[in-house]
């Protein structure tokens, strides 16, 4: 016969505490990474605009051209900013997350110790009321074998 268990082991607090913030964690760097691959994108299709345009406007003069490089580096530095914004957004999220959780930790630690706590003075109740009992046993039956012994001598002595 087997001793293994059929149904799944549940998982404690922690773990779903750990695996929470896991999950935000993981979330929030898919969702900077998104950003920065959407960003990336943004940046090719603008330099591609812009290389288009130096094609075209390779005819005018040169004061259009650095208009055109201006307006395509001002686009990448806009790009560029708009990563670095949600990246320092997701750490931060991640921070907060973080510091929560380890605020609940913190506050389950407590219960964990107060409940332990009450139980080991329950413990130490029961078992001085149990240690009572049997000593209140103890002279109660002692008690009464010294009767029955005072009992059975006068018994031997009013049989001789």
């Amino acid at each position: 016969m087997s001793t293994n268990k059929t149904e799944p082991e549940e998982k404690g607090f922690f773990e779903k505490v750990k695996e929470t913030i896991e999950h935000l964690w993981e979330g929030t760097k898919d969702t900077a990474e998104d950003v920065k691959e959407a960003a990336a994108d943004k940046l090719e299709d603008i330099k591609e605009k812009v290389a288009t345009k130096k094609v075209t406007t390779t005819k005018k003069t040169v004061a259009a051209k650095a208009a055109v490089t201006k307006k395509a580096t001002e686009a990448a530095d806009k790009a560029k900013t708009a990563v670095a914004k949600v990246k320092a957004q997701a750490s931060e999220k991640a921070k907060n997350i973080t510091a929560k959780a380890k605020t609940e930790t913190a506050v389950a630690k407590k219960e964990a110790a107060d409940v332990k706590a009450k139980a080991e003075t329950k413990a130490k109740n029961i078992t001085a009321k149990a240690n009572e009992a049997v000593t209140s046993a103890k002279k109660t039956a002692a008690t009464k074998t010294a009767k029955a012994a005072t009992t059975v001598k006068k018994k031997a002595v009013a049989a001789k």
